[in-house]
């Protein structure tokens, strides 16, 4: 049981647009916050996750008063969308190359961007992936605002850091199939930087990615992340672990903040929230899918979790979505 590639198989990534750039030093870059880029890059995600790949030369990512410094092969990470600004000086500010940047987004051209102040060079892709935050949330949710690996430190981050140099290239020549491919490897990407980045955390650490590490817990998440439907009982899931009840609560809790039959209904209420919102299923029809023997207790606890009924909830979602202006 894999509670990670579960999860994984749910979030939907898809790579909304690439960004492949040369700057000289001096340069600056401002990104904005990601919900002001999602109707341009990705209509229908609810969430962007930004990243920058540096192929050559240095930067230094800066963000909520923080600075860290980007060498080859370094992913700089911002899974919940932030502002931040990239620059070739730790402590300069300017962003001169930011409207360049933003007719080439907006153009969605491919083609390299070469700009700056003609000094050191710095080669840069930059990827921005659309995903669900309902299903992606426990992962979203156990990610800082900002984080680093470098994917050059293994032959599995090595394939995918040529192969997507390789792509940016021929999609930029326009030609077939190159972007869907690079899509592809985006995601092939981000879980590569997501298992570098657990594989980093201490042990102490806590959270959702440290309990899919842990051997009882990452297995209790698997269980009930494959067989969500399922009539679990703690008994029951305890029981499948091969651990008692209360130590498998101590050890959920410890990890997740809550226990493995909270955690649960949590989990089958967002499956629930995506299911209004993107199918015509009836209400009774998703309450049976998530596990829910009574309509009537699935309303309850629906409102409970969202503050809105299903019915209500479907209504407004959609009629929010269908008022999104059109790109």
């Amino acid at each position: 049981m894999d509670a990670f590639s579960d999860i994984l198989s749910g979030v939907k990534l898809n790579g909304a647009f690439y960004f492949n750039a040369e700057f000289s030093a001096p340069w600056g870059v401002n990104t904005p916050a990601s919900q002001h880029l999602t109707a341009m890059l990705s209509p229908g995600s609810p969430h962007l996750v930004i990243y920058h790949l540096v192929l050559e030369g240095g930067a230094f990512a800066h963000m909520d008063g923080s600075t860290l410094p980007l060498v080859p092969g370094d992913v700089v990470v911002f899974p919940h969308g932030h502002p931040h600004v990239l620059t070739s000086e730790p402590e300069s500010f300017e962003t001169r190359e930011t409207a360049e940047v933003q007719r080439k987004v907006q153009a969605r051209d491919l083609t390299r961007l070469q700009a700056g102040g003609g000094g050191s060079r710095t080669r840069l892709v930059c990827g921005f992936m659309g995903c669900d935050p309902q299903l992606s949330r426990p992962i979203l949710s156990s990610l800082p605002p900002i984080l680093k690996v470098n994917v050059r430190t293994g032959a599995s981050g090595q394939w995918l850091e040529n192969s997507i140099l390789q792509l940016v290239e021929e999609a930029s020549s326009g030609r077939v199939g190159s972007e869907a491919m690079l899509a592809k490897l985006s995601e092939a990407l981000f879980v590569d930087i997501l298992r570098r980045y657990i594989a980093s955390l201490p042990q102490e650490q806590t959270g959702w990615l440290s309990g899919a590490r842990d051997p009882v817990v990452g297995r209790s998440l698997g269980l009930m992340h494959r067989r969500a439907h399922h009539p679990w009982t703690l008994a029951d899931l305890a029981r499948e672990v091969g651990i008692s009840r209360s130590a498998l609560v101590e050890r959920f809790t410890r990890y997740l903040s809550e226990p493995p039959m909270t955690y649960l209904t949590r989990w089958r209420l967002q499956l629930a929230a995506r299911s209004l919102e993107r199918t015509p299923k009836g209400v009774a029809e998703i309450a049976s899918e998530v596990g829910y023997e009574s309509e009537a207790a699935f309303n309850r606890a629906f409102k409970r979790e969202f503050g809105l009924p299903p019915a209500r909830y479907r209504r407004e979602r959609r009629g929010a979505a269908a008022e999104q202006p059109a790109t």
